[in-house]
């Protein structure tokens, strides 16, 4: 087969982190080519942020991430902040505002965030070539060598940046993974992250008929716990809570959420303990009616609060602040927005993204077992770790 290009640096991937690793090798002088099997690259940023791309946290550090190695992030971040990419941002003049609790958005469109990436890019002459599958990919003596339908690709250096296994109908396959066990580079085990959790009954009846009505919670799974919005729906729990729990807790598990989030709702109610005001309607002053209802329907209690009696006021307060329920399951991988879990960190250089075992092959992004939390996270995981390796392949 003959040759079609040849370069310095191959990245597979043309997502969030191949593209920007790309760009920063090329600036470095390097002649880089991306490769991409979608038709177009960064289908995953256009539809992240509701369409406007969460593209950062002003906040982000090592304890918004997961890893069987906690430590393997900090230098990556230390060195590519999210100070640096809004300076990017600017330079590009994308109008973004901070939605909350230091997220990143831009003004108009996710798209701003493909076409930046793409300008710097060609700004450093990086080569981008969509619509070709990897046929299989050989570690020869100069390099390595790519083969695809279109031809043979060989490089000097190789990074791998083909996401992980979620949101599949996007193109994500377990390409990283395939590649690293290839090479003999162990993969911790995976399972579908920051993905709304499921329930069976009696908890589903009362969620499918709370469906879509969203309230502000307190959310935990052992020593872990976020205050987010939950988000009831037909199948169970969703919304920024629920999914940023889903990262941290075992199917069987139980997870506890606080309704009434810095109130305490057994001393409150205790308070009222001679009210003749029925349980819906005083549980309505604080929290969507529907909910209320539902509550009280699920706690088969009709009497106003004098006729409940303090002691059992109390037990419906503590339950308010400490509902205790199991998931059966989640959505999965067509749901998540990130893979737990991925390529072993301690196989990989933190400072480069280096196989530790084979020279000039990189890892980047999520296929490493490195998950952020919810709210630009896992971009600015993105944007850290291909800066890392671009900065760091050999010219």
């Amino acid at each position: 087969m003959s040759v079609s290009h040849e370069s310095d640096l191959l990245v597979i991937g043309g997502g969030a982190a191949g593209l920007f690793c790309a760009s920063v090798a090329g600036a470095r002088g390097l002649s880089v080519t991306v490769l991409e099997r979608n038709d177009r690259v960064g289908m995953k940023i256009l539809i992240s942020g509701g369409g406007r791309c969460n593209f950062t946290n002003l906040g982000a550090g090592p304890k918004n991430y997961l890893s069987g190695n906690p430590n393997f992030c900090k230098s990556a971040l230390a060195r590519y902040k999210p100070a640096d990419f809004i300076a990017l941002v600017n330079k590009h003049g994308i109008a973004f505002h901070e939605k909350k609790l230091g997220q990143q958005f831009c003004d108009e469109s996710s798209k701003q965030i493909v076409d930046l990436l793409l300008a710097e890019c060609a700004s450093s002459k990086v080569k981008i070539d969509c619509g070709i599958p990897i046929e299989n990919v050989h570690k020869s003596e100069g390099g390595f060598e790519i083969q695809t339908a279109r031809g043979l690709y060989r490089a000097k250096s190789l990074v791998i940046a083909t996401g992980a296994l979620s949101f599949p109908k996007l193109g994500s396959t377990d390409f990283a993974y395939r590649i690293a066990r290839q090479f003999g580079i162990p993969i911790t085990k995976t399972v579908p992250g920051l993905v709304p959790l499921t329930f069976s009954d009696p908890e589903l009846r009362m969620m499918c008929d709370l469906s879509g009505l969203s309230l502000p919670v307190k959310i935990s799974s052992g020593a872990n716990f976020f205050l987010d919005d939950l988000l009831f729906t037909h199948r169970g729990l969703s919304g920024p809570a629920a999914l940023q729990i889903s990262s941290f807790i075992k199917i069987g598990e139980s997870i506890e959420i606080d309704l009434l989030p810095g109130l305490n709702a057994a001393e409150w109610l205790a308070e009222r303990h001679q009210d003749r005001t029925q349980l819906a309607t005083v549980l309505a002053s604080k929290l969507p009616a529907r909910l209320a209802k539902a509550w009280v329907e699920r706690l088969k209690i009709i009497a106003p609060l004098g006729q409940i009696g303090i002691r059992r006021l109390r037990e419906i307060g503590m339950e308010l602040n400490h509902w205790k329920i199991s998931p059966n399951g989640t959505e999965g991988y067509p749901k998540a927005e990130v893979t737990v879990g991925g390529i072993d960190t301690g196989a990989i250089s933190s400072k480069t993204m280096e196989s530790r075992t084979v020279e000039s092959l990189y890892f980047i992004g999520e296929a490493l077992d490195v998950t952020g939390h919810l709210g630009g996270y896992n971009f600015q995981w993105a944007w850290a770790s291909g800066f890392a390796a671009g900065s760091a392949v050999k010219l």
